[in-house]
Parts: structure tokens; sequence; C-alpha cells
């Protein structure tokens, strides 16, 4: 069984309807119950959402003890969720920098946390987060959102490692523009700006990162693990 968070849009609701496909059970979350019949509209009968706050650390520890008293097993997590709060540091607030870290790194620790010992236990699992080409470049205004996904690098690696004997695989997929209701919200300006730092010239769709992170998850990438897989169009080369 799969657990996606932020399923209810964009990438992760790509992500959920390509698993579902596949004939994987699927658990999407999202933060508002709007977000939850959407998730169970598109999966049907191979699933089923329920509401998470991921700024709740016990809400999160308690969701997934639901989970497993229902004597479901996550095989797969895949850590889409995320926000940003946008602002220069010198006006950057306490708030705008804590939401941010709280929903794009701490819940991956919790999350990660609470599906590993099942994963030990059963000598397999795969945990793929969506992070950001932002986290290996920088970018003027966002050092939150930045911190955050450069953090997921260090995290997603020393996991790697703990538990790579284990038959359990821990990679993240790192965006670059990807064609989402974010981008919609681009001028003509900024949106020529951000299309010149691209050499392919075009944004990504959510269906090239669903795709990719299809492959991690499958067998085919058992010997993949502790990397970023970047999906930028060229804008950034490691």
């Amino acid at each position: 069984m799969a657990l996606v968070t932020g399923a209810n849009q964009g990438i992760g609701k790509e992500i959920a309807k390509k698993l579902s496909e596949k004939g994987i059970k699927v658990i999407g979350t999202s933060t508002t119950i709007n977000g939850v019949k959407i998730i169970n509209q598109y999966l049907k009968k191979n699933g089923f959402g329920f509401v998470l706050n991921l700024k709740d650390t016990d809400s999160i520890l308690e969701k997934m003890k639901e989970i497993y008293k229902k004597n479901y097993s996550i095989d797969i997590l895949i850590n889409n969720a995320g926000i940003k709060s946008d602002n220069l540091l010198v006006y950057m607030n306490s708030r705008e920098w804590e939401n941010v870290i709280k929903i794009n790194l701490t819940s991956i620790f919790y999350m990660s946390k609470s599906v590993i010992r099942s994963m030990i236990k059963n000598k397999y699992g795969r945990i793929i987060t969506i992070g950001s080409v932002i986290g290996s470049i920088g970018n003027r205004g966002q050092v939150n959102y930045s911190a955050s996904k450069s953090g997921l690098i260090g995290f997603h690696k020393s996991l790697a490692l703990e538990v790579a004997s284990k038959g359990i695989t821990v990679n993240i997929v790192a965006p670059g523009l990807i064609d989402t209701q974010l981008t919609k919200k681009l001028n003509i300006l900024q949106y020529k700006k951000h299309l010149s730092n691209i050499p392919m010239q075009r944004l990504g769709t959510t269906k090239e990162i669903a795709d990719a992170v299809m492959f991690l998850s499958s067998e085919k990438a058992s010997y993949i693990t502790g990397q970023t897989l970047h999906i930028n169009g060229g804008m950034y080369m490691p």
C-alpha cells in the first residue's frame, strides 16, 4: 500500500493516480475535507483520503497509528506535500520560517519514522520525497523554502544508510519549474524570466514528475538509494 501526502492536487494527485492505475492501493492526504472528497472521487475503490495537518506532529502520529491499527501496511511513502511562504530575510517573520520548516522538513521526519519499523519488519520499503531544485541552487526571497528542501538531502542520505541493508530505498525527486496551479499565477514577464533559465525552454509536467516517482518506487530502482533525481529541463546539472 502507498501513502501520498498532498494528494488532492498537482504532483501529489498525479502520483496517487498513477499508483492506483498500477493496482496499488493508495491512501492520500489533504489538509481539508474538500481535498479528501477529491481524493476519494478519483481513487474510487482503490484507496481513500483523510485529513492530515502536517504542522501538528501529534496529529501525524495519531493518524498513522490509526492506519496501522486497521492493518494497513505502508510499503511506499511519498512525501509530496509542501508549502511556500516567500519573503526576503530582512522582512521574514518567525511564523513564515517555522511553518515552512515544519511542513517541508519536520513532517518528513515524523512521516518516515511512523512507517520505518513496519518496513524494516517486512524487509521492504520505498520512501520518496518531493524536493526542489531550489534546495540545491537557492533563490532570493526563499531562505525558508530553500533551507527546508536542502535539509531533506542530508536527511535522506543518512536514512538511506541506516536502512539500506533492510530492503528499503530512500530517495528524493527534485523538480524544477513544473506546470501547476502555482506557475499559472505567474505574469508574462515572470514566466519569460523563468523560461530563460531553462535550456529546454518549457515547463515540466506533473506527469514527468510522477513517472520518475513510479520508477523509483518500482523493482527497477531496487539498487538506487540516497539519491536526488533532478528533473528540471537542464536549469541545474549537479
